[in-house]
């Protein structure tokens, strides 16, 4: 029996994968409501979450492509599924941005 990763080299000895298309250009794409980019949609609370929304209250990410992940998990989910639907063999995660240095862009290092 084959391991994943034995059958993904093997795969890549047959022929060339398929990596998924830009995440941010589709997300543009669905145009999510600035709402989405609050952490106040964030269904569920953890002890980092907790200082940052009491440091942020209401105030929208907007950009925050990877707290989409949390409030929209149904649309960064229906985009990986297309891209698989087009004929990708491989998609990434939503989470290119979710670096201390970036989120303290939206001052959110946490």
């Amino acid at each position: 029996m084959f391991s994943r990763g034995t059958e993904f080299l093997a795969t890549l000895q047959e022929r060339v994968m398929i990596w998924d298309g830009a995440m941010g250009t589709q997300i543009q794409n669905a145009a999510p409501p600035l709402s989405d980019f609050s952490l106040d949609a964030v269904p569920f609370d953890s002890a980092n979450l907790s200082i940052v929304r009491e440091r942020l209250g209401s105030v929208p990410l907007e950009g925050c492509n990877e707290l989409l992940c949390l409030t929209r998990p149904e649309l960064i989910q229906g985009i990986h599924e297309a891209y698989f639907a087009a004929g990708s063999d491989i998609v990434e995660t939503n989470t290119f941005g979710t670096t201390s240095i970036v989120m303290s862009e939206f001052d959110a290092p946490e």
